[in-house]
């Protein structure tokens, strides 16, 4: 059965997406975390459970995160993607809080040529998990901000909520 529901926060309304699941804490498997206007985002759909209440783990981590009080997220996610897209948001997962990275360097980590930034960048934007997997972090080799699927705007605030700079470490 898919759950979801809404939290407000700084980047506007957020959809949450999972799954019951009895290993993960609070009981639910995030699969999707999506915002307004967001390039392949997720929409509710007929079927669809609200519970809010599934989410009380989701929500208190991306409460405390918006709050500067979490710097990294603590949650059971619902797999999906190709091996090559698992691979990209593994090497993701790694980059610390308030910094970034670049996406020739993602490439890297996984073993990929760094010809394969295009195929890195498209494993990134598939990222069904914004703000808890950080695409944010990953910035143009020059140090500019380039795609992300809820807006560059938003990659921006993250960012500066972060105290990160531009460029990457």
């Amino acid at each position: 059965m898919t759950l979801y529901t809404t939290m407000d926060s700084p980047l506007g309304e957020l959809l949450l997406v999972g799954e019951r699941s009895r290993t993960a804490r609070g009981g639910t498997a995030l699969a999707s975390l999506s915002v307004p206007g967001q390039k392949g985002g997720v929409t509710v759909r007929d079927g669809w459970t609200v519970d809010a209440e599934a989410f009380a783990e989701v929500t208190g981590q991306l409460r405390a995160y918006f709050a500067g009080t979490r710097t990294r997220f603590d949650l059971t996610c619902v797999p999906s993607g190709s091996a090559f897209q698992r691979q990209v948001w593994a090497a993701i997962e790694t980059v610390p809080y308030g910094t970034t990275t670049t996406y020739g360097r993602i490439a890297g980590r996984i073993g990929a040529p760094r010809t394969a930034v295009r195929s890195v960048g498209a494993a990134i934007a598939a990222n069904p998990l914004l703000i808890v997997r950080p695409c944010h972090r990953v910035i143009g080799a020059n140090g500019t901000l380039t795609g992300y699927a809820g807006g560059l705007q938003r990659k921006q605030r993250l960012l500066l909520h972060e105290g990160t700079t531009q460029a990457a470490a």
